[in-house]
């Protein structure tokens, strides 16, 4: 089973012994649990599933969330009687960070970093829609070079209908037109066109810098699927980028 504990949501991926992802879910990091409770609820989740959690033979996690990681593994080792890999400095991963202190680069982006390079080869850039949103640069050797953060979506959209009194909280979605003539399909709009003008700007930017304008340009995250869709730059969108990046590390620790 592989684990991704993102700032807003826990996503898993279940894996048969083909490297097969056979199973998907998730549920929200923003109520606290004690480890029986994230144990209760990962083996109800399994059996929901059609699985039992003695299925479940090995887990490896990613998270950005260190305070509810005792927790969290705690209840992965009653429950699932496994010791999980957690991604961090030391683990095997395959690819070389090329940054000035590697330790501080988020698991998340390692991992997405190695999915890209294993699937589609270097030079790549990933752009990972997410609560923030993060671009991350590999060569054509492997090595990672680094990147950039910025606000999500939703970060972009929460500070809109939290910092200003008179406008609601909407659904982000692409609206019909870029100029709009009512409030929500504005703010609609603003965010939509607003994260699509920004991240074609920074990958071109990303190239021009590297010296490399035909990198391949791979996206994932919950929103980018509707940005990619639209963006000129983006060429893939991979929805189990993360997932598919923790079962190869995982691989790399057992071979």
């Amino acid at each position: 089973m592989a684990v991704d504990v993102g700032n807003t949501d826990v996503t898993f991926g279940v894996f048969d012994r083909e490297d097969e992802l056979i199973a998907r879910f998730r549920f929200t990091v923003k109520v606290p649990r004690t480890s029986d409770e994230y144990g209760e609820l990962l083996c109800n989740i399994l059996q929901q599933k059609g699985f039992s959690p003695e299925d479940v033979s090995e887990v490896i996690i990613a998270s950005v969330v260190p305070k509810m990681m005792y927790s969290f593994t705690s209840g992965i080792i009653k429950y699932l009687h496994c010791h999980p890999i957690v991604v961090g400095a030391g683990t095997r991963t395959g690819i070389r960070i090329n940054t000035v202190n590697p330790k501080e680069i988020g698991p998340d982006r390692i991992v997405d970093a190695v999915s890209a390079y294993e699937q589609y080869g270097g030079p790549i850039i990933v752009v990972d829609f997410g609560t923030a949103t993060t671009y991350d640069f590999v060569t054509e050797d492997g090595t990672f070079q680094g990147g950039l953060i910025s606000p999500g979506i939703r970060i972009s959209a929460n500070a809109l209908w939290n910092d200003t009194a008179n406008l609601p909280e909407i659904e982000i979605k692409n609206p019909k037109v870029i100029i709009a003539k009512e409030t929500i399909s504005s703010m609609q709009a603003g965010l939509f066109y607003g994260t699509i003008g920004q991240s074609e700007y920074i990958i071109r930017k990303i190239k021009e810098e590297a010296g490399t304008p035909d990198a391949k340009v791979v996206a994932t995250g919950g929103l980018g699927k509707i940005v990619a869709d639209y963006s000129q730059e983006i060429e893939m969108y991979d929805a189990d980028l993360t997932l598919k990046g923790l079962l190869y590390i995982y691989k790399k620790q057992h071979g």
